[in-house]
This record gives structure tokens, C-alpha cells and sequence, in this order.
């Protein structure tokens, strides 16, 4: 099972543990991606996600559905925030069950790389004297 979401509200990681917990999982991988202060030596203030949703949640489908062909996932969410982010929030949610602990790590360093590679979400950083659109995912 998959639960992909794309979402302009707080993330909520318990919800993607939640969803993902079941009797055949012995290993849970949870991976949590926040809005750091800095980037390159420069003091970030906020940062703006934007996507082509359609794209985007059909490309993180994608990546689940590969994701339980290369390993025994049970379950796996891929949550994504999109809008304005302050310091410290959550942007990016990802959590994986496998029956071993070995396979969920695999699988969810996987779907964040994966996600970093192929989603079409854009941020733009917000700097004390300026700002840039980048790749949220380059």
C-alpha cells in the first residue's frame, strides 16, 4: 500500500508511521527533511515550494511503486509540503516498512534520492538580502 500526498499544510510524521505500521513489518524507516537556517555560508529566512502537482504526486507514485519492486516494502508514504516554510519546518516526510530493518533503510534512502532526482517541486530561498529559485531538488 501507498500513500503519496502533496500537501500545503504542516507535514505530520506520525501519520506517515501510522499509516506504514503493520504485523509483517519488523523494520520502519522514517525520513524527515527540514528547512535549515543556512545554505552555502548564507542565513536563510524561509523557503517557498512550488510543483506541477499532477507530476509531481504521479512522480512520487513512481518512485513507491519501483521502490516495492526492488525491495519487500509493506507500505510507504511520501509526503511533500508545498508553500511557504520557515526555519525548522518539515518539507519532505518519507516512511518505509519492510519485514527487515535492512530493506527499509535501502528503500527509503532510495525514495528520497529518487525524489530529489526526478520531482518537479521548486523552492525558492529566501536570503536576509535576496532571493533564488532552485531546484528543490537539483
Amino acid at each position: 500500500m501507498i500513500d503519496i500526498k502533496l500537501l500545503d499544510t504542516s507535514l505530520i510524521p506520525q501519520d506517515c508511521v501510522n499509516f506504514v505500521s503493520n504485523d509483517d513489518a519488523g523494520g520502519i524507516s522514517v525520513f524527515i527533511g527540514t528547512v535549515r537556517n543556512q545554505t552555502k555560508g548564507k542565513k536563510v529566512v524561509r523557503l517557498e515550494f512550488e510543483s506541477y502537482a499532477p507530476m509531481a504526486i504521479s512522480e512520487m507514485r513512481k518512485i513507491a511503486e519501483n521502490a516495492t519492486k526492488k525491495w519487500p516494502v509493506e507500505k510507504m508514504a511520501i509526503h511533500h509540503r508545498v508553500g511557504t516554510l520557515q526555519i525548522q519546518e518539515i518539507a519532505v516526510v518519507i516512511a518505509v516498512a519492510t519485514p527487515h530493518r535492512k530493506a527499509a533503510f535501502e528503500a527509503c534512502q532510495y525514495a528520497i534520492d529518487t525524489l530529489k532526482e526526478t520531482v518537479p517541486i521548486w523552492k525558492k530561498e529566501i536570503f536576509e538580502d535576496g532571493e533564488v529559485w532552485v531546484a528543490a531538488h537539483p
